[in-house]
């Protein structure tokens, strides 16, 4: 998987390098920008890594203008398909969710997670190119349901009242596909009723990755879980992918045949 826009490559991460390139990536924006503990002793080299990171395929984002190939990195996001995670040690997100219903299914999934993109990059056409990525990998890897935890910065869910009722009214997953938050360091989402919520409020607080899903067709788990070590509140994000809009989907897949 190569893709070439203009100064940028889209790849699957193929060595060690390139692995440890997307790592430290994500040790700026998680660690030194969003204030997460790393897992392990990344501090001597400025990486954020886990246990689960071998288990992954790792999606990259370069920009070939930048000669230093330790740092070229400018966004990435993990992948986990669901018969990797049967043969190892699971789906990093049920450590946060109740992953049964998605894992009773019987169908093929992937868990999508550690997305993350240069502040330099955010306004631009990263995250499509990310997506772009994605969805080469679930058409080639024959994925029906795509997941992973998504995440407002900080640890005050009243912080984002507006936000995360809108997704619960508005998209809660079905009972079928419901993952639920764990107990442990679960919040309620529905902290305004469905008309006491503030729509431009809501659409403001929502992070850019959360909206990318609802707009494909994605839903949202049953609450939303603490994250303490991370700073964060994640939220579950489930997707089916043959109830991507057409338009979108059109959009995904636009410029892969070559």
């Amino acid at each position: 998987m190569i893709v070439n826009t203009s100064h940028f490559t889209l790849k699957l991460a193929e060595s060690e390098q390139e692995l440890a390139a997307a790592q430290r990536l994500r040790y700026r924006v998680f660690v030194q920008e969003m204030g997460a503990r790393p897992a392990f002793d990344g501090e001597a080299a400025n990486r954020e890594s886990d246990a689960f990171d071998p288990y992954f395929d790792h999606l990259l984002l370069m920009d070939t203008r930048i000669p230093d190939t330790d740092n070229n990195v400018v966004g990435a996001y993990r992948m986990m398909r669901s018969e990797t995670a049967a043969k190892a040690q699971g789906f990093y997100g049920a450590q946060e969710y109740d992953l049964g219903p998605i894992i009773r299914s019987g169908r093929s999934a992937v868990e999508l997670g550690r997305s993350c993109i240069d502040p330099a990059y955010r306004n631009g056409i990263a995250l499509h190119l990310l997506w772009q990525g994605v969805a080469e990998y679930v058409l080639r890897n024959r994925i029906e349901l795509l997941f992973g935890v998504a995440s407002f910065a900080g640890t005050d869910p009243t912080a984002y009242a507006d936000g995360l009722s809108y997704l619960h009214h508005g998209h809660l997953a079905p009972p079928q596909l419901r993952v639920v938050a764990r107990q442990s360091a679960r919040v309620r989402m529905d902290m305004k009723q469905a008309d006491a919520i503030d729509r431009v409020t809501a659409v403001r607080q929502i992070p850019a990755l959360i909206k990318s899903y609802i707009r494909l067709g994605g839903w949202v788990g049953e609450g939303a879980y603490v994250d303490r070590d991370f700073n964060t509140i994640d939220v579950c994000l489930v997707l089916d992918q043959q109830n991507i809009p057409a338009k979108q989907r059109a959009q995904l897949l636009q410029g892969l045949a070559a």
